[in-house]
């Protein structure tokens, strides 16, 4: 299970995320120290492994770290979150096969900022099997919409399929919504197709992840 920058597998959260043919612009007010030390107090309470959708061999997480993932958000382009460094903290969990996933929060300066957050993210979301093809002509990607969570202020479950010339099959399923001014992305993936694919199981944890911000 690998994720690569320019040529994207993406079910190994811990790689990098897709590098962007199109920069998205938002308009996010960055916070200086004093204010990210305040969000980082306030940061939204995180997904446990028992919450994540059910693997045969468990889950197990890592700590909740400060700040965006080395490498950034699978799928979601580094101008999305340019600048949002400072007000974000995520958690990765692991299985022993190839499966993982990912948390990502942060808290924006106002309700506007973050749901202008949810809708760029998302944006990139849609367009990232688009991005895989024009990366790798070779490659194959289809993304599909899996509707809306109600929990929090709304949340959506994406899923990308893909697979690039020489390798396996990969499934991923994108989560991004908010609970006021806090915006969660969730990404689980593993080897695989549509099949393999536990959509209501993320969306559960989907909607899990959505209530806890409000913590």
């Amino acid at each position: 299970m690998s994720a690569r920058t320019t040529r994207t597998r993406l079910t190994r959260p811990a790689a990098g995320a897709l590098a962007a043919a199109v920069a998205v612009t938002l308009a996010v007010t960055t916070a200086g120290t004093a204010g990210a030390e305040g969000v980082r107090a306030a940061a939204p309470a995180f997904l446990e492994p028992s919450e994540l959708p059910p693997h045969p061999g468990g889950w197990r997480a890592g700590p909740v770290e400060p700040g965006l993932p080395e490498g950034g958000v699978p799928c979601v382009v580094a101008a999305v979150l340019d600048g949002q460094e400072d007000r974000a903290a995520h958690r990765r969990f692991f299985t022993d096969l190839d499966t993982g996933a990912d948390q990502v929060t942060l808290t924006a300066a106002g309700e506007a900022q973050a749901a202008a957050l949810v809708r760029a993210a998302e944006r990139s979301l849609r367009g990232c099997a688009a991005r895989v093809v024009q990366q790798e002509p070779r490659a194959k990607a289809e993304m599909r919409d899996f509707g809306a969570v109600n929990a929090g202020d709304g949340g959506r479950v994406l899923g990308m399929q893909s697979v690039h010339p020489q390798s396996s099959w990969d499934i991923n399923l994108f989560a991004v919504g908010r609970s006021g001014t806090k915006v969660t992305l969730v990404h689980w993936g593993r080897m695989g197709r549509w099949a393999d694919a536990p959509v209501p199981a993320f969306k559960k944890t989907t909607a899990t992840a959505l209530a806890r911000l409000g913590r």
